[in-house]
């Protein structure tokens, strides 16, 4: 039977480079929806764009913090460019407890008119540098396997691609 983490985790800002991390607020649906708005973005990660409704209310479960029965550590960012303040997409990370130990699966979506400047790799970076420095031993990606640049995110975070395969999806660990 699955536990708590046994880590307490709350997203917390974070600064890059190029890039600042906000912990994720409901009113960042405002900003986020149109960005993520486009049905290209999906080809990958699956589903539809969300309405600015829609978001809003993801977003209002997601800060919470954790899952409803309490298995899960919640944390998610938007991505803000430092040269101008604009949201450029957001990386977000589950905690969750297997045999004693933290395991974080994290995942990062930019959006179209923003990607190819390594806003992703920035943004994963910091995220899995913050969570080993709160003692996350185990970090894993699950990425889509014609999704080039989403594993050369996962290579640049440190993660391997192993054999395991989840709803299509190859699973990335270090």
């Amino acid at each position: 039977m699955a536990t708590p983490p046994s880590l307490s985790l709350s997203a917390l800002p974070l600064a890059g480079l190029r890039l600042v991390l906000e912990p994720l607020r409901v009113e960042h649906a405002q900003e986020m929806a149109p960005l993520l708005d486009d049905a290209g973005l999906h080809v990958f990660i699956g589903g539809r764009p969300a309405s600015r409704r829609e978001l809003q209310e993801q977003y209002r479960s997601q800060v919470v913090g954790r899952s409803p029965n309490g298995l899960q550590c919640w944390l998610n960012w938007v991505l803000r460019r430092r040269e101008d303040g604009r949201a450029v997409g957001t990386v977000q990370a589950t905690v969750t407890e297997e045999q004693d130990e933290p395991v974080a699966e994290v995942a990062w979506v930019v959006a179209a008119p923003f990607q190819s400047r390594g806003y992703a790799r920035e943004g994963a970076q910091l995220i899995v540098a913050w969570l080993r420095d709160q003692g996350v031993v185990t970090v894993r990606a699950h990425v889509h396997p014609e999704h080039a640049a989403s594993q050369g995110v996962a290579q640049a975070v440190g993660l391997v691609k192993t054999s395991t395969v989840v709803d299509g999806e190859v699973r990335w660990e270090a």
